[in-house]
């Protein structure tokens, strides 16, 4: 069953806590230091989840030519030099960025791009390549993402501290997938997530709009470090596919994934990596990492099949999966372990329905019709001038906090009437930048959790931050 409204405390008091950025540990840092340079296609030979997944035999039918997917982040530095010619445009919700979402902003501004490069990384040619390909077609260093032929949107949000703007999430969620469905995206990636299962009132508009214009949504579960057992809102909205995080040997990762039933698959959680904002990348953790896996397969059948509906996207995902755990759907691997393979190849039967059920249903039964409808909103650029208008709504009361959340401590980071809370695996992490002159530096991590961060010079990538 899914969650139903509370009845309660106001908004600010009722939210508390709530919105947790699920960045498996890309940025929190204890110590900086330099590392030995290294070849530019050590990434691209870790990218263990390629072929693990059946990713690599699925791409003989879909790399995701012709499918816009929507990143709802801290948004994507589309210089990154593996994302040259992926991200088609874009918006900023958090009223803190730039208007075509390409700007980091919040506490975590990294983590957009290692979201993006996962998903539609697309490699790059070293410096010292021959301006020929070879007859052989050597593939590019760097990161390859599960759907290269996709095409990104970067609509930026701003969590984990506060947000100049002082939009909150109430606004920002429900107007970057709004956005995201106005302007063609036909997958949206959400690797943000909450301590709570219960999600605003506002938030149903929006996520009826894009389930009614047949969009596939994918949210992580949130990682279990810190107390965070459960799934969380948005993972927990009827018809998003939740993903749960897997570790090394296809076992539920410990530290980098919740739990729930609202869970439909789970794939690759722990030794991920991803591209940095500047050119660099990192070495990372968590279901954050997880969706884009998931989103970029779902990129892939949409590409395949342009007519196919959203539903039956997700059967195919779900219904392809390899059972694991409890035999059945359970709350640790949803439906079972992703097989992209499968998903792209297998005659898979259709379904009348969402197997993960539908939010117009969920609203039907629990709200008793008092939900403001999903009308269409004006059609907006891929750079709106001005917000689009949502309609108001009555956020109901979330169940408080535990006391084992509170007692996280330095892991809440006040922001927007302490909605947010960042929590970063306990996995090892290292992130390694390209920079001119990587320097020795150190910083306390505002989330209570020690992480060591690594820093490096790589020549092959050409530094494109800007400060």
């Amino acid at each position: 069953m899914h969650p139903t409204p509370a009845s309660t405390p106001p908004v600010h008091r009722a939210l508390a806590a709530v919105m947790s950025v699920l960045l498996a540990a890309c940025c929190a840092c204890a110590g900086i230091f330099t590392a030995p340079a290294a070849q530019a296609d050590e990434w691209r030979d870790k990218e263990y989840w390629l072929a693990d997944s059946g990713i690599t035999k699925a791409w003989e039918v879909s790399k995701g030519a012709g499918v816009k997917v929507a990143v709802i982040d801290s948004g994507i530095d589309a210089k990154h030099p593996d994302l040259k010619g992926a991200v088609a445009g874009g918006y900023d919700a958090s009223g803190s960025g730039q208007p075509d979402g390409q700007k980091s902003v919040g506490s975590k501004p990294e983590h957009g791009t290692l979201v993006a490069t996962m998903l539609a990384g697309r490699g790059h040619q070293p410096a010292s390549a021959s301006p020929s390909p070879s007859p052989a077609g050597t593939p590019p260093d760097g990161i390859m993402g599960v759907a290269p032929e996709a095409q990104l949107m970067s609509v930026s949000t701003w969590l984990g501290s506060p947000n100049p703007s002082g939009k909150s999430d109430q606004d920002q969620i429900p107007e970057a997938v709004r956005w995201a469905v106005d302007n063609g995206a036909k997958v949206i990636n959400i690797s943000l997530g909450s301590t709570t299962p219960q999600w605003p009132q506002s938030w149903d508009a929006a996520f009826l709009y894009a389930e009614q214009k047949d969009v596939v949504i994918v949210a992580a579960a949130g990682n279990r470090v810190g107390g965070n057992t459960q799934v969380g809102a948005p993972a927990t909205i009827p018809g998003v596919l939740t993903v749960a995080g897997l570790d090394r040997k296809n076992l539920a990762s410990v530290d980098a994934s919740s739990q729930g039933i609202s869970i439909g698959v789970a794939a690759p959680a722990e030794n991920l990596l991803g591209g940095l904002p500047g050119g660099g990348y990192a070495e990372w953790a968590g279901t954050s990492g997880s969706t884009p896996i998931v989103a970029g397969v779902a990129a892939l059948i949409r590409s395949r099949w342009p007519d196919m509906s959203a539903e039956q996207v997700i059967n195919r995902i779900v219904s392809t999966a390899k059972d694991a755990g409890a035999p059945g759907k359970d709350p640790l691997y949803g439906y079972g372990i992703l097989n992209a393979e499968a998903a792209l190849k297998a005659d898979v039967p259709e379904v009348s329905t969402n197997p993960l059920g539908t939010i117009a249903e969920w609203i039907r039964v629990h709200r008793r019709g008092n939900a403001a409808p999903a009308t269409p909103l004006p059609t907006a650029t891929s750079v709106p001038s001005a917000a689009p208008t949502l309609p108001e709504a009555t956020v109901p009361a979330a169940k408080a906090p535990s006391q084992r959340d509170s007692a996280i401590g330095a892991a809440v980071v006040i922001g927007f009437g302490a909605l947010f809370v960042a929590i970063i695996a306990a996995a090892a992490i290292q992130i390694r930048r390209a920079a001119r002159n990587p320097s020795l530096a150190r910083e306390e991590a505002d989330t209570g959790v020690v992480d060591r961060v690594q820093t490096r010079r790589n020549p092959q990538i050409t530094d494109h931050r800007s400060s």
